[in-house]
């Protein structure tokens, strides 16, 4: 009887453990979301700015056509490729976060064998 409470102490115990590491692994890339959110918006911004600029520069219609154009291709370009990278961030975290729940799983099925 002694003994599987103790099975139980060891095994609660590991798994406090495994969760709290996932949890400060989470929280780690949670904040590298948040700054690469905040950089990309910086930059869009910074972009936003200088099409602005140009645009005022522009002494025909045609040519504002052309700069409209270029502009949202590459906003839309660089908008596809930063919600890729943020995609694949989260997809991360997910996998950080499950990983405790993995080794419980496998713990359980192992010692029900």
């Amino acid at each position: 009887m002694a003994n599987n409470f103790m099975e139980y102490q060891n095994f609660g115990k590991e798994q406090f453990e495994a969760a709290q590491t996932a949890v400060t692994e989470v929280s780690k890339q949670i904040q590298a979301i948040a700054a690469e959110t905040t950089d990309y918006s910086k930059r869009s911004l910074e972009t936003n700015a200088a099409f602005v600029e140009k645009l005022l520069g522009v002494t025909k219609f045609e040519q504002a056509i052309a700069l409209h154009q270029e502009y949202a291709k590459s906003s839309y370009e660089g908008f596809v490729a930063e919600m890729s990278k943020l995609g694949e961030m989260y997809a991360s975290v997910a996998k950080q976060a499950f990983k405790p729940v993995e080794g419980a799983i496998a713990k359980v099925k192992a010692s029900a064998n």
